[in-house]
């Protein structure tokens, strides 16, 4: 992130709201924004985040920005609880969703009611709260069985699952509360992001956490297909800065616009197992030496994704400052030192 930009949010503390703020992508906006001497409201009903990530955070600022933090116990389904974070906001970064392909094939109501019906809960707290800046992570998901590479936001195909669905209809909600109510958004279309306090745990969990503890813990590693199945792995560290770009950007061009986030590199899967063996190795970690075990392809996904990132570096000045090789190694050391987190911290709960 650029000095400037930096300095010019310490120089004028602004409120943020953000959503699913106990999750993986939603803590580190709160550890970012709290070390910016931001003041940050969380709001996360812990269905899939976790109270460990927020009190790691505390644990990695200081105590008079701790004391910025506002946590509430809430879920995104109730309207009545969007409307009271919503109020006296500047910005929201909306990250809360039911995330997961997988997950989504396995229970497509779930997904819907947090996804679709959330999203639309706080898009209409938000608008009637006047808040000035709404920026909602979006999903590379949304491109389907579009074969071009690499995807460009003006050129998507058919939904490969519920999840893929829900993340389509949020960006023609935003569209649309555009046209109807003068409400604009940005959407940001997140490509496979990885990085400190993403969950390893689960039957729905990530490829990189999961390899990690897997490889961590001398376990086999599987493969969904052949390994030549590509993606285009973002750093968390880029996710947090296009965030915070979209949130405080003045170029009318960019409102009311969806943005891909990612590197703009594609990393196959054997390569990506290559890249984290290396890391843990790196560190002096006992790894076994072990080929992958490679199983059928996982429903629901797509064979190649590739981003072109033209348009944000464009109209938002983002520029990812973490290639997939920096960014495994941060998380090899994160997923190696296993911390524990310290005591629980207390909580707001809004009915």
């Amino acid at each position: 992130m650029e000095q400037a930009f930096v300095q010019r949010l310490r120089a004028q503390p602004r409120s943020w709201l953000i959503t699913g703020a106990a999750g993986f992508v939603g803590s580190n906006l709160v550890e970012y924004l709290l070390k910016l001497d931001q003041n940050v409201c969380g709001l996360d009903n812990l269905s899939t985040g976790s109270m460990a990530n927020l009190e790691m955070v505390r644990s990695l600022v200081s105590t008079e920005q701790w004391q910025n933090f506002r946590w509430v116990q809430g879920d995104i389904r109730e309207l009545e609880t969007c409307r009271q974070v919503c109020q006296g906001v500047d910005h929201v970064l909306h990250q809360a969703a039911v995330g997961s392909v997988p997950r989504s094939i396995d229970n497509p109501i779930a997904t819907h009611e947090s996804n679709i019906s959330g999203f639309l809960n706080m898009l209409v707290a938000a608008r009637d709260a006047g808040v000035p800046s709404f920026v909602y992570a979006a999903s590379s998901s949304t491109y389907g069985d579009h074969p071009d590479l690499p995807k460009i936001e003006d050129r998507i195909g058919r939904p490969l699952s519920p999840y893929a669905v829900t993340k389509l209809v949020n960006e023609m909600y935003a569209q649309v509360f555009a046209r109807c109510y003068g409400f604009q958004t940005i959407g940001l279309r997140y490509f496979n992001v990885f990085g400190p306090r993403q969950d390893p745990n689960g039957a729905y969990a990530a490829v990189i956490p999961r390899w990690f503890t897997d490889a961590l813990e001398s376990k086999t590693i599987t493969i969904n297909g052949d390994g030549e199945t590509s993606r285009d792995f973002c750093f968390v560290d880029n996710v947090v800065q296009a965030n915070l770009l979209a949130a405080t950007t003045t170029n009318p061009a960019a409102m009311d616009q969806i943005f891909n986030i990612a590197y703009g590199q594609s990393t196959t899967l054997n390569q990506l197992h290559e890249l984290i063996m290396d890391n843990l190795k790196a560190l002096g970690r006992d790894v076994r030496e072990s080929k992958p075990v490679y199983q059928e392809f996982r429903a629901g996904d797509v064979r190649h994704s590739l981003a072109d990132i033209s348009k944000a570096q464009k109209l938002l000045g983002y520029k990812p400052e973490f290639s997939v090789r920096q960014g495994l190694g941060r998380a090899a050391a994160w997923y190696a030192q296993g911390v524990e987190a310290p005591a629980r911290l207390p909580s707001e709960t809004l009915s």
